[in-house]
């Protein structure tokens, strides 16, 4: 059931995304970084850090094509890579193969529409212009692997043993209907509370983990902590939408059922009703997540105590190249929170009709299998690695220590956190039914809606708009 609904998600929204192109030849390459067709002139490779050392890629097509929505996944790839050499901010080379960078912005929906659109024209592009690589989230992760436009990794020399010590839920998120792992992951993305130190020291009297997670240890203990924080002048968090991933990551039930129809878990309903009473007291605000608005608490002027995220939005996210922000005078503590949860990640896919299998199993296997590159990704970028064995030895390592959180070590959470995630309620629908329950959902908590009942029900129909094969 799960291929025959994704395959017509992924053939509907790719033939929307052409016809949509069809209007201006313009629209086809906005927002994007690079143009598929268009290659740099390889150069000499030195001698250092040769593309050799990773994979002979002299049997391979000459342009390996990667999509993407930021440049996240680009850094590591400069920074860790065995033989990567940047020539620009959007092209590459590892040996004699040239790298480009197709990066389109996740606003609007805008880069699953210019993947579609690549994938589905990928029989009759010309060999230079094939996707060979490209990046999902974990939404949506299904509507992709689901499908035959993505290759088994065991195609490409990936192995069970090459990923012994990854995380399991990061394999499940790419696993398709058959049971055959259609993509790998470098990151984990376990989530904490982020605190600011500052704040803890004046309202609770002190900034050590260990105390101050004493007052946020369940629900009821942080909205007594809000309370507090309000007195003093304080959000405790910066909008009402921080707390939706670890209520929906604690929820019991599928946002669909078997028989496709829509279904809304009790714990749901619970952040409904806790963020109506954090709004309607005065404890946060209802910014939009990564509006300016938002972002504001991660200054000290902002005035938020909180924020829930993973190691990415500590040090990809927080503004710590930034002077004055919390972050960059390693003003953030960190804590379990009331529950744990996870948010995000980013997986590596290779796309069926690549003429570089070899380079792109290759890139797999390093960037997402071998210890030592994967080290050094946490102790250069502090990210938590889809690597168990290496994320455990620093964890216990006193030596390591994040800058952002004023020199603590996070990763023994971080690690028990990463072991509790479950995708086993991953649909193919998550990533639209999780954008209209929190819209028609945000509408009731500003007071929009004079109840929760008026809310489900333009929730209902702004999921079966979207999708008509879903009942409720």
């Amino acid at each position: 059931m799960r291929r025959k609904v994704l395959g017509l998600l992924l053939s509907t929204a790719m033939v929307a995304s052409v016809l949509s192109a069809c209007g201006s030849k313009a629209s086809s390459t906005t927002g994007t970084s690079a143009t598929a067709g268009t290659s740099a002139a390889a150069g000499e490779t030195s001698d250092e850090g040769s593309a050799a050392a990773a994979v002979d890629t002299s049997a391979e097509g000459k342009v390996l094509n990667i999509c993407a929505w930021n440049e996240e996944f680009k850094s590591r790839l400069i920074d860790h890579y065995p033989g990567y050499e940047e020539v620009d901010g959007t092209t590459g080379k590892i040996g004699d193969v040239t790298v480009k960078w197709l990066i389109t912005p996740n606003q609007e929906n805008a880069y699953q529409n210019r993947l579609d659109e690549l994938l589905l024209a990928q029989d009759s592009a010309a060999t230079d212009e094939k996707i060979d690589l490209f990046l999902v989230e974990a939404d949506y992760a299904v509507k992709y692997t689901d499908t035959d436009y993505t290759l088994p990794v065991t195609d490409l020399g990936v192995t069970a043993d090459d990923m012994k010590d990854q995380y399991k839920y990061t394999q499940d998120v790419v696993t398709d209907s058959n049971g055959v792992i259609k993509g790998t992951s470098w990151q984990g993305c376990p989530g904490v509370m982020i605190y600011d130190r500052a704040i803890a020291k004046e309202v609770f009297g002190s900034d050590d983990p260990e105390e101050v997670q004493k007052n946020f240890s369940d629900w009821n203990k942080f909205n007594e902590s809000a309370a507090k924080l309000k007195d003093a002048g304080y959000h405790v968090v910066s909008s009402h939408e921080d707390t939706f991933r670890v209520y929906q990551n604690n929820a019991a039930l599928p946002w669909v059922d078997e028989n496709n129809k829509i279904q809304v878990d009790e714990n749901l309903i619970k952040w409904v009703e806790d963020s109506k009473n954090l709004v309607d007291s005065g404890y946060c605000d209802t910014y939009a997540q990564w509006s300016d608005d938002w972002t504001k608490g991660f200054y000290p002027e902002g005035k938020v105590f909180s924020y829930f995220g993973p190691a990415w939005l500590i040090d990809f996210s927080m503004a710590k190249d930034t002077e004055g922000s919390i972050a960059h005078d390693g003003g953030w503590g960190a804590i379990e929170g009331p529950q744990g949860f996870y948010w995000g990640g980013t997986w590596i896919c290779a796309a069926a009709g690549t003429d570089n299998a070899g380079l792109v199993g290759d890139i797999m296997k390093k960037m997402t299998c071998d210890p030592e590159i994967m080290k050094d990704i946490v102790l250069k970028d502090n990210d938590f690695v889809n690597n168990r064995a290496v994320m455990e030895e620093l964890a216990n390592d006193e030596s390591y220590s994040n800058e952002v959180l004023g020199g603590q070590n996070p990763l023994k959470m971080f690690c028990a956190g990463a072991d509790k995630i479950d995708m086993a309620n991953l649909t193919a629908y998550d990533q639209g039914l999780l954008q209209d329950f929190q819209s028609a959902m945000g509408d009731y908590i500003k007071g929009n809606y004079s109840s929760i009942d008026e809310a489900m029900d333009q929730f209902h129909t702004l999921a079966t708009t979207r999708y008509p094969d879903l009942t409720y």
